[in-house]
């Protein structure tokens, strides 16, 4: 079926087994494997449901462990490690069959004022100008290996414009860096900031591992090809909509030892930096 923007706000609403316990259904979104964004937002959902209103996630920092099953739900213990005049912190596992899968801290805050400074918007095209992903794709169908059509094509939850998209079937060596604006494809239809930072967790995990692939001319369509998120943190600098665009700027320094590391800066369209993201991944082409 398709997995469109109401679809991962349903996915989004966990349902609450326990106290601190919350579960959550999986989705495949045609990796054959449940998608690290969809863990990763759900965990932070689950943590910020425990959390006393007016403190907002501030920073989270996750271990991928095990590979989800999409045919299974995933519990979300919370452990309340901390709950400070000022800030929060709270531990999050992800079980699936007995097993942990995935784990997490993170960390909300009061909304104070202090100073204040950050880098600058980079000089890209706005989203008008750029054709959206899923479009290019579509319009390139008979390209596409079969096994990779589902991912490619199917509907998603946001409108991906890439700024430099290249051709992932015939990839040629370029520098580590890409751009690329999103947004939720439709309006969520709330002003929970909670929901929002669940949204941009969800689809921070997307296309960012991709990155330290671009200087060696590979993508997920490459045969042999292994890939897998190993830790992913994320930084909430400001406040933002993720059903507005939001530009995604990544980058990756450094890929050896069959892992790749990767960082992001988002910045809405009138050049506030309003989050960062780190990770790194497995990718080992056999």
């Amino acid at each position: 079926m398709p997995f469109d923007i109401a679809a991962l706000l349903t996915h989004l609403d966990l349902e609450l087994l326990e106290v601190n316990i919350f579960r959550g259904a999986s989705q495949d979104i045609g990796s054959g494997r449940v998608y690290g964004g969809q863990v990763l937002a759900q965990a932070l959902v689950a943590a910020g449901r425990t959390v006393e209103p007016g403190r907002l996630a501030h920073s989270l920092h996750s271990y991928f462990i095990l590979p989800g099953d999409h045919h299974a739900p995933i519990v979300y213990f919370v452990e309340r490690l901390r709950d400070g005049k000022s800030f929060t912190t709270r531990r999050v596992t992800a079980i699936q069959h007995g097993r942990a899968i995935f784990e997490m801290s993170a960390s909300f805050q009061v909304t104070e004022p202090g100073i204040e400074h950050q880098m600058g918007l980079p000089d890209v095209p706005p989203p008008e100008e750029l054709v959206s992903d899923i479009e290019r794709m579509r319009a390139q169908l008979d390209r596409l290996p079969e096994r990779v059509r589902t991912f490619y094509t199917r509907e998603r939850p946001f409108d991906w414009r890439s700024v430099d998209p290249g051709d992932p079937l015939q990839p040629t060596p370029r520098a580590a860096r890409r751009y690329a604006w999103f947004r939720a494809a439709a309006p969520l239809g709330s002003d929970d900031p909670l929901l929002h930072q669940g949204v941009l967790a969800y689809a921070s995990d997307y296309g960012l591992l991709g990155t330290a692939m671009l200087p060696h001319a590979l993508t997920f369509t490459t045969p042999g090809l292994q890939a897998a998120t190993l830790d992913h943190a994320m930084w909430f600098h400001r406040p933002f909509r993720a059903d507005e665009w939001l530009l995604y700027a990544t980058e990756s320094p450094s890929a050896s030892g069959a892992r790749g590391f990767t960082r992001a800066s988002v910045f809405t369209r009138d050049g506030r930096l309003v989050a960062s993201a780190v990770q790194e991944g497995l990718i080992r082409v056999h």
